[in-house]
Order: C-alpha cells, then structure tokens, then sequence
C-alpha cells in the first residue's frame, strides 16, 4: 500500500501505539523495541495478543511473532520502502502457519483480509487525519 507520507512517518505508525490505536489496536502496554515484548490489545473483541519483538531496522523493517496463545506462532515483517521523498510503500508479510491445509487457508485469508483494513485505515488517518474504525467496525456486536 502506498502511503503518502515520509518513511519516518509511516514506520513510527507502527511502533508507537499512540498512534497505532488510531488505526489497529486499542491498546498497547508499549512502543515496539526489539527483542522486547508488548500486548496489544482489540477491546471491541475482548482479544489480546502477546507480540515478541524480534528485529527493528528504524524506518526500514519491523519483524514481530504473534499467536502463540493459539497453537504457534506466526512472524509479521513490515518493510518500509521509501517511494519519492514524500511517499512510502509498506509491504507487509506474513508466514510460518500451522494445521492442515484448510486450516492454512483460513488462516491466510483472514490475515491477508485483516492486513488490508489494517493499511487502509492506516492511510485514511496518516494522510486525511481521518479515523475510520475499520477494524472495529468489520466485526460489530449487535445490541440488545
């Protein structure tokens, strides 16, 4: 996705939850260092997520692993590609998933899907200061 931002701007999205919770998350118990862990947590969904830092190149990459809670681990990598002085491209990969085929499938679907909310609120709030709730949103409790 391309975000029409400077790279600093763009990679400081992701480690600095205060920003971040704009976006993704609604809570973090800190900024993203390496070899450091934090939790995020979706309040919305009453899920929390242990994130093990494993590598940060300051505007270039973040590499993080996630869901052990849930049978293993899967490894997220941001990379940061500056695209014009203005303007980065991020590129998001996600591997090392785990169960039968099928259950791979889904598991790449759902993030494939999530990734994209993910980066098109990041974009909306970044470039319009404009936040759209996507990841709220995609899965709203009906009231009673």
């Amino acid at each position: 996705m391309l975000i029409r931002k400077p790279v600093a701007t763009v990679f400081e999205a992701f480690i600095d939850p205060a920003i971040t919770t704009q976006f993704w998350f609604t809570d973090s118990t800190g900024k993203l260092e390496k070899n450091k862990s934090v939790t995020w947590t979706w309040s919305m969904y009453n899920h929390t997520e242990l994130v093990e830092v494993k590598d940060i190149v300051a505007n270039k990459k973040i590499e993080i692993t996630w869901g052990a809670k849930d049978g293993g681990t899967t490894r997220v990598e941001w990379l940061f590609e500056p695209f014009t002085t203005d303007t980065t491209f991020v590129h998001i990969v996600c591997d090392g998933f785990q169960g039968t085929d099928e259950a791979i499938l889904e598991q790449v679907t759902d993030t494939t899907g999530g990734f994209c909310w993910v980066l098109a609120g990041l974009k909306a709030w970044l470039e319009f200061d404009i936040r759209l709730n996507l990841v709220a949103d995609r899965f709203p409790k009906k009231k009673e």
